[in-house]
């Protein structure tokens, strides 16, 4: 394990000319959105923040983050509006557009760089008034508490992350952030002690210190705030496959665990694969993630109500204008009939209800060896694509959020996984359909 991880921490550190050629981006960035903030007295300063500030950054994706500190007493609006202004001033030469986190932030591009645009108040350690305020505080620590060494580490557990899809804050992955990265780093000190401390971590264990309570897997807390916990952004399928990952790597350690996973191409459950396609009017990347999630939680649950079994689900966007669902489904044509279960023959009330409403379209009634009263039913749709094209256009307001119902009453499809598909979405199909060869493996 030891050698391995030696050879990945040599190659994920930058070499000096590209620091040079970072540093002098960021100069650039910070002078340009420094010119902007000169008309607004409400600004009182900028800052570097995030993975560049702190000397953890990876050289294949580093981001640079500049904070603008506004004073407190700025109103919300304003401090929205000024922001996005000195923004999209200072980097109109780099196609600026707009993110969300709580509040909306700038971002653009110089020479494949990412600059990232933030708004945050100038406040006390835990006077928190918006999310942002935490990140310069976040800053100060990772740079005191985090030796040259365990910089290093962060890295090697980032590719880690990243090589096993699991690296990402932002609501398409709900992965794991940098910052996590570099709590974990701070609580155990290296890269191998997280492997082997994860690999044993028991459901509900802490990291780090605090009294109060948290209902998820695992909980991280955040080092300058006590009552956070980081996990809490974090899928419980994510973490569950860095535990596995974590368990993997340290009974056979080797470097595919930090390289990119070739896709599989497999034709297998194309058949069960149920896909809605949508157009969409363009906005925030996180806005749209966050919408087709919730639609295919919601639609998942109408699948199920109408007799489909969901095994998986998922869905994607190229974050311009298509959006697709994906439900991996036991069969996408089910029996015409079904039993219909209703209540205990003691349960006097119930059980006359049950029987009043199902008796004149029950193909057949009888109780079950649990004391229950069961009805045979006609099922309306046997066959998935049917179901939820009707149940969609008659629907919308039931299983999908508010703000997608405009883009659906536009148009949009839904068919089997069976149909020819661009590459990208072949892709996430393939993802649904194929075991994670590193999560998952022989002992």
């Amino acid at each position: 394990m030891k050698e391995i991880i030696s050879k990945v921490r040599k190659s994920v550190i930058p070499t000096k000319s590209l620091e040079i050629s970072k540093k002098k981006i960021s100069e650039l960035a910070f002078k340009l959105i420094e010119e902007q903030t000169k008309e607004f007295p409400e600004v009182i300063g900028l800052e570097y923040g995030g993975s560049f500030a702190k000397g953890t950054w990876l050289p294949k994706n580093a981001d640079v983050d500049i904070f603008i500190k506004f004073k407190k007493e700025t109103s919300d609006a304003r401090f929205i509006e000024i922001s996005q202004r000195i923004g999209f001033s200072s980097m109109k030469n780099y196609n600026p557009y707009v993110r969300y986190s709580e509040h909306p932030y700038v971002e653009a591009k110089i020479k494949n760089t990412k600059i990232n645009v933030v708004p945050c108040y100038d406040v006390k350690l835990g006077d928190w008034k918006s999310s942002a305020d935490r990140s310069p505080f976040h800053t100060i620590q990772m740079k005191k508490a985090l030796t040259p060494k365990m910089r290093d580490e962060v890295r090697v557990l980032k590719t880690f992350l990243q090589s096993t899809g699991i690296y990402g804050a932002e609501m398409a992955r709900q992965g794991f952030s940098g910052y996590v990265s570099e709590v974990l780093i701070l609580n155990f000190r290296t890269f191998e002690n997280v492997i082997k401390s994860i690999s044993k971590i028991k459901e509900n264990q802490i990291i780090g210190k605090t009294t109060k309570k948290f209902e998820t897997p695992i909980v991280i807390i955040d080092p300058i705030d006590s009552n956070r916990n980081l996990a809490a952004a974090i899928s419980e399928e994510n973490i569950g496959k860095f535990i596995l990952n974590c368990r993997a790597f340290q009974i056979k350690p080797s470097q595919k665990f930090f390289k990119p996973k070739k896709s599989k191409n497999t034709k297998r459950n194309l058949e069960n694969i149920l896909v809605v396609n949508f157009g969409f009017k363009l906005r925030s990347p996180d806005i749209i993630w966050g919408q087709i999630k919730r639609s295919t939680k919601s639609l998942s649950t109408q699948l199920e109500i109408g007799g489909f079994k969901v095994y998986r689900s998922s869905c994607f966007t190229d974050e311009k204008k298509e959006s697709y669902l994906f439900f991996l489904l036991e069969s996408p044509i089910i029996p015409e009939k079904y039993p219909k279960i209703g209540p205990e023959f003691f349960r006097e009330k119930d059980s006359r209800s049950f029987i009043s409403k199902n008796i004149a379209n029950t193909e057949l009634m009888w109780i079950n060896k649990d004391r229950k009263i069961v009805s045979l039913e006609k099922r309306k749709y046997l066959e998935a694509v049917k179901f939820l094209s009707e149940f969609l256009k008659k629907n919308l307001q039931t299983g999908i959020p508010k703000g997608l119902q405009g883009d659906f009453k536009s148009g949009f499809k839904v068919f089997l996984g069976t149909k020819n598909l661009s590459k990208s979405i072949k892709k996430v199909i393939q993802e649904l359909t194929s075991t994670d060869d590193t999560a998952f493996h022989i002992n």
